[in-house]
């Protein structure tokens, strides 16, 4: 007898061919067959109507506090993810050494806009050294897997302490140091190394974080540090891949370590006539693995009330009578005539944006998100459009909405890539053979962003609803966000539906699949706020055999805990035996 079965779903098996309608049995943590199921099981789930998928692998998230005191592990949980790799971009909590605590979280929190608050109450820094960070880990039962990369700027923090972020050039022992952390944490299990190259990540005094400007023979070193391993994936975010320079130094680091390297661009420069991407085919021809992350949509700053951040407040009056008020008395004195006639005739003090664009003028680049969201709106859809229809300012008529659904109203604002109101930049970008689909961001960005439910996203929007141009076979999409991401960090244990593979499967309602609108919650350590996304659609996320979500709602299952790099392919031939 079988544990489970999955019946009568259109299955979209994540290896990109074409769905087919059969049934799915699962034995312990494996599925074991796919097909045609005849025989009984403890439990059977009636997928008539569904599309059946693997779990998601999201390769680039911010769980690293946590995932160690949350055991749900929403959002990414409610939107289908069963493996979710975080450590990116450089900062994390592993090594550390007594004393170092404070310096992580402020770097997190100016980084990745996660509470310091929250990250100080809820972390308890069971470990200093990544082998310790990672047992920690595993220790946790969870809703889903988390894998991890060594971050760079913990690394040199350790070695190098209250030098990490000004010396740019360290001496050759500390070098080995370093490169000795970075090969114990893969050694460990660690899925590799991230850095981060761009001037956006500060800590929260506004200082760069640690390995901003490190030298290419720091880069070398730890890169090499990992070759010969069984595994080990160098992940880096960088303002200046569309210099040439830039990339003289990446694929010659790609040839000589021989690590597969994932990419995130921060410069307009990297996409203009396809740079980056005909740059990654050309290495792939000579042998190098050199892949682009890409995002569903362009990353976007929420507007709001509920959120860090909207153009009023800056405005003397906001923020001498209103910004220190609670959510319901801020609404109460916004709707004040006098309150409204006073912010409306000032002039900000936030005179720019990071774009070096006013605030007011940004706006036929914000749109209210409404209800159910439109992430691909038109022109007049803008605040801006919206007062040229209704003949007001579009400052007024910011104003009035930010106020509306008694102050829980959002608004997008894209941050690149939506000039011309579509998508199309970024479909060309997602077609491209060697792109990931990645950038979630999910734990991280609390109070302005909230796109964990990229994966969502990218089934409903672009194998369901898109108007605008061309949409993506379903089939496709599964592809990429299961097994592309999955094998990209050599976890063959998992990301398609076969025989022998990990039972991470969702069953969904593929019609009645929707996002809400984002809204602030209060659930972090010491009370800390977030900005989450509810979804519907999603009938169950199985994990490793087991339901984790049924309709919405956690189980109280918790199959997951910690994925070490190098350890699937002795689980396959388990399996196979």
């Amino acid at each position: 007898m079988y544990d489970l079965i999955i019946r009568g779903g259109s299955i979209v098996d994540g290896t990109g061919a074409p769905a087919f309608k059969g049934d799915i049995a699962i034995q312990g943590d494996r599925i074991v067959e796919v097909g045609t199921v005849t025989g009984p099981a403890k439990r059977e789930i009636d997928a008539q109507g569904c599309i059946v998928t693997p779990g998601w692998v999201d390769i680039h998230t911010h769980y690293d506090g946590q995932a160690t005191w949350d055991p749900q592990m929403a959002p990414s949980s409610w939107h289908g993810v069963t493996t979710a790799i975080m450590g990116n971009c450089g900062v994390g909590f592993a090594p550390v050494r007594p004393g170092g605590h404070d310096f992580l979280i402020e770097l997190m929190e100016g980084v990745e806009d996660i509470p310091g608050i929250a990250l100080a109450e809820g972390i308890d820094w069971r470990w200093e050294h990544f082998p310790e960070y990672l047992d920690a880990l595993e220790a946790m039962p969870r809703t889903l897997d988390v894998g991890v990369h060594v971050p760079h700027a913990a690394v040199r923090a350790y070695v190098l302490g209250e030098r990490c972020n000004i010396d740019y050039a360290p001496n050759a022992d500390e070098i080995a140091q370093m490169a000795e952390l970075v090969r114990e944490g893969v050694e460990a299990g660690a899925l590799g190394f991230s850095t981060s190259r761009t001037l956006l990540h500060k800590d929260i005094k506004g200082v760069h974080m640690p390995g901003t400007f490190a030298g290419s023979d720091e880069m070398l070193a730890l890169g090499l540090s990992m070759k010969g391993l069984s595994h080990g994936v160098f992940e880096m975010v960088s303002d200046h891949l569309g210099d040439d320079d830039e990339w003289m130094w990446v694929k010659g680091f790609a040839q000589e370590t021989r690590l597969p390297v994932t990419l995130v661009a921060t410069s307009a420069g990297a996409y203009q006539g396809d740079k980056m991407y005909n740059i990654a085919e050309e290495a792939r021809r000579h042998g190098m693995d050199i892949r682009p992350q890409i995002a569903g949509r362009p990353t976007g700053v929420l507007h709001g009330l509920q959120s860090n951040f909207h153009v009023f407040m800056g405005h003397p009056t906001y923020k001498a009578e209103i910004a220190h008020l609670s959510h319901e008395d801020k609404l109460a004195a916004m709707a004040r005539a006098d309150i409204r006639e006073a912010i409306l005739g000032e002039q900000s003090h936030i005179k720019q944006t990071l774009m070096g664009v006013k605030l007011e003028d940004l706006l036929w680049q914000v749109f209210p998100l409404g209800e159910k969201p439109d992430y691909e709106p038109d022109r007049e859809q803008s605040v801006r459009g919206l007062a040229e229809a209704a003949g007001v300012s579009p400052m007024a008529m910011m104003y009035d909405l930010l106020l509306r659904d008694d102050g829980r109203e959002l608004f997008y604002q894209p941050l690149g890539g939506y000039l011309s109101y579509n998508f199309d930049f970024f479909r060309r970008n997602m077609e491209h053979p060697n792109v990931l689909f990645g950038l979630s961001d999910g734990g991280a960005h609390c109070g302005v962003i909230a796109d964990a439910g990229m994966p969502s996203f990218i089934l409903m929007h672009w194998a369901r609803d898109r108007k605008k141009g061309e949409q993506f076979p379903l089939e496709f999409l599964v592809r990429k966000l299961s097994s592309d991401t999955a094998r990209a960090y050599g976890l063959n244990d998992r990301g398609r539906l076969e025989p022998g593979l990990l039972a991470d499967i969702n069953v969904i309602d593929f019609h009645k699949l929707s996002l809400h609108r984002p809204e602030a919650v209060y659930d972090l350590p010491a009370g800390g706020r977030r900005l989450v996304q509810r979804v519907e659609g999603y009938r169950c996320t199985i994990k490793s055999g087991q339901v984790t979500l049924e309709n919405g709602e956690f189980t109280g299952a918790l199959p997951g805990g910690l994925v070490r790099g190098g350890r699937e392919a002795n689980i396959l031939q388990h399996a196979a035996e």
